[in-house]
């Protein structure tokens, strides 16, 4: 059996205000011919189709499309919700996604075996993924609730309250099956790119998984979250394919990539990365005022985006600078200046008396340019829809 393991689209990308989803489409199209010409029986997402949970009518094309082909081409598969989707969203349209040949695991359910999918392939053999959405420690307290778990034990035991839902998914597997393990979450030892911040959080607060919590009788463990290709453990198997582009400076360099896993019922699992041409390739240059104009002249030739950071004495004025840099290199998506200076050495920037639409607004402009309305509006509502949630 040969089945292609993928995850962390993020389709809807904003870079610096930048629309990253032609690109993502474009690497969307270059898995699923993968998945054709190396004849693969089964595909697996392991989240974040999505980069929010309100994507684009363009994001939803491009993901939508990705499905289209691999029912074009007989290729069935199993996907999951991640962190960015929203997983009531997948939920939604799941029963067409079936027509289509596409099973989705949005979120738990009071029986986990409706989280243990199986696929029978074009060889006869029988494929059973115990298929794990995310969970926050919010939602899984509330899952666990679902399942009669001791809640009340498992607020401050993220760890123990995961090792519960993994257990149980190990328990549907199906002697004679290939039997795989699908989860979007950290594990621990994870090396993130350095874009996740959010993500080097989790990791500083150790809500993550560990390997030997991973039911032994998952041949492969298909996970999504992080966005640099690796592998986590080794029994069993685990491994993150990465996102399918670079998404943003701080995966500038990384090589992106698919697995395939070729493996037999009962059987030691072969995984290959087979890597990926589809996206933009980022590059962050930094660059001592005064030669700004000659270096940058030397990057002409690259057509990927940049990022430039000028580096100049604490108070110099640089009126006109972002104008010079794009003159010489239009695909610029970001002009910063990198100068000590004690206002910007405080990481708190005098937050006090700011509220969290206010620190929100800040972080969005700093990043991507003026807050568009519709997003502070949702922002505003998740922020009063957690603050009633926290007092209940």
């Amino acid at each position: 059996m040969r089945v292609l393991h993928t995850a962390d689209f993020h389709a809807g990308r904003l870079l610096r205000g930048y629309d990253r989803t032609p690109e993502i489409h474009d690497a969307l199209t270059e898995i699923a011919g993968l998945a054709k010409t190396e004849r693969a029986d089964a595909v697996l997402v392991s989240g974040d189709l999505f980069d929010t949970g309100n994507p684009s009518a363009d994001a939803e094309a491009a993901v939508f499309d990705f499905f289209l082909r691999l029912r074009d081409a007989g290729i069935p598969g199993i996907v999951i919700a991640g962190n960015h989707d929203s997983a009531a969203r997948l939920a939604s349209v799941a029963g067409l996604l079936g027509w289509v040949g596409i099973q989705a695991v949005a979120q738990p359910t009071a029986n986990p075996v409706d989280m243990v999918r199986s696929v029978q392939t074009r060889s006869g053999e029988a494929l059973t993924v115990g298929a794990l959405p995310f969970l926050s420690e919010r939602r899984l307290v509330k899952a666990a609730d679902l399942l009669g778990g001791d809640t009340g034990a498992w607020r401050q035991k993220y760890r123990e309250g995961m090792g519960f839902f993994l257990r149980r998914l190990g328990e549907g597997f199906v002697p004679g099956h290939v039997n795989m393990l699908m989860a979007h979450t950290t594990m621990d030892g994870a090396v993130p790119s350095g874009s996740e911040r959010t993500l080097q959080f989790d990791l500083a607060n150790a809500y993550t998984v560990s390997g030997l919590q991973l039911p032994p009788g998952a041949q492969y463990v298909a996970l999504g979250h992080v966005h640099k290709p690796q592998q986590v453990s080794e029994a069993p198997p685990a491994y993150y394919p990465g996102s399918v582009i670079q998404l943003d400076f701080g995966e500038a360099g990384e090589k992106k990539q698919v697995n395939l896993v070729e493996v037999e019922p009962g059987r030691p699992a072969q995984v290959h990365a087979l890597p990926l041409a589809s996206g933009k390739e980022l590059r962050t240059i930094r660059v001592e005022l005064e030669h700004v104009e000659a270096r940058l002249t030397r990057e002409t030739s690259f057509g990927g985006l940049l990022k430039v950071v000028v580096q100049a004495p604490a108070g110099t004025a640089l009126p006109g600078l972002k104008d010079r840099v794009l003159k010489l290199m239009p695909n610029t998506l970001a002009v910063e200046l990198d100068a000590k200076q004690d206002d910007l050495a405080v990481p708190d920037l005098r937050r006090e008396g700011l509220s969290l639409m206010d620190l929100y607004e800040r972080y969005y402009r700093e990043r991507r340019g003026e807050l568009p309305d519709d997003l502070r509006a949702a922002f505003q509502e998740a922020d009063e829809a957690a603050r009633t949630e926290d007092v209940a």
